[in-house]
């Protein structure tokens, strides 16, 4: 990186395939770490903020970006002045709260046909709640397979498709082109942060009937799919 003399080094590793993301049980991305100091998990990025544990949401925001920036030279200059034990202790406490939702959160919208959306008309059932935008290509197949998915189980689930940082208009022009047998709504930011806040798109959860979380999947792995379908025949009877 430059600044630093050749003294640091960048190193990009697969979601789901880094073995330091899995001893500290991250289990989204990103994380950023220092050695082998956890300085910035998932919960720090985000679109809409709001939530005290985002420390750089809005990231589409020049100022999150910069003070990300700022704390990441800040980190990298105490690692190489020897210490590191100092930032792992500053960070422990702020590291400790878990990275996924435990149960469907409360929420309230409107979705596209005018009609109330939210999660008190989902009780009883297998929920999928996936958060896309209109900008991000593997959604658009994501989006086309939960259709599918709502042919197959009818009431048994309920699908519920909330679009982020995307024209209204072309939302619409999606669902249109897709289905009608999903709900489809804009989420406003109160919903996404109610989910954890969203890092990334796709982003689906499954709840089961009782509205516990049974499995978040992030991004759009070639076995998304195969996985999702898995988890969602244990939840559906």
């Amino acid at each position: 990186m430059a600044g630093f003399g050749g003294k640091v080094g960048f190193k990009s590793e697969n979601y789901g395939e880094s073995k330091l993301a899995k001893r500290f049980g991250v289990k989204n991305y990103p994380a950023i770490f220092v050695d082998d100091v956890l300085v910035a998990r998932p919960r720090d990025f985000g679109y809409f903020g709001g939530d005290k544990d985002s420390r750089y949401s809005p990231w589409r925001s020049a100022a999150s970006q910069q003070k990300f920036k700022d704390d990441l030279i800040r980190m990298l200059n105490l690692v190489l002045s020897g210490k590191k034990e100092q930032l792992s202790r500053k960070l422990a406490g702020a590291n400790h709260q878990p990275d996924q939702i435990a149960t469907l959160p409360r929420f309230s919208l409107t979705d596209l046909s005018g009609r109330p959306l939210g999660s008190d008309q989902l009780s009883g059932r297998a929920v999928l709640v996936e958060f896309w935008a209109t900008w991000c290509p593997p959604c658009r197949s994501t989006l086309e397979w939960l259709a599918s998915l709502k042919r197959q189980y009818g009431d048994r689930i309920a699908i519920v498709t909330l679009a982020i940082d995307s024209p209204e208009v072309e939302v619409r022009k999606a669902a249109g082109s897709v289905s009608s047998d999903v709900q489809w709504a804009m989420s406003d930011a109160k919903t996404a942060v109610a989910f954890g806040d969203i890092v990334s798109v796709p982003t689906l959860f499954l709840f089961d009937p009782s509205g516990k979380t049974a499995q978040v999947f992030y991004g759009a792995p070639p076995d998304l799919h195969e996985h999702a379908e898995k988890v969602l025949a244990t939840l559906v009877k």
